[in-house]
């Protein structure tokens, strides 16, 4: 696997770790500006995680990604 095609990987797989965050931190908040923060988190992960996709199709309809 090529160098920026591992960025693309640990890209993804960190907006997963971020989403997991976001969803512990909204389950024990205690008031709402936690809600804000891990909403902000949420957001900010799904919104990587789109770009990082994007980037991955257009690797794997160039011929560069490989499992």
């Amino acid at each position: 696997m090529k160098p920026c095609d591992r960025a693309i990987r640990k890209t993804l797989e960190l907006t997963e770790r971020m989403i997991a965050l976001a969803d512990e931190g909204d389950s024990v908040r205690e008031d709402s500006n936690c809600g804000i923060l891990y909403g902000v988190l949420r957001d900010s992960a799904f919104r990587i995680r789109q770009l990082a996709e994007r980037e991955r199709e257009a690797h794997i309809r160039k011929g560069w990604w490989t499992e």
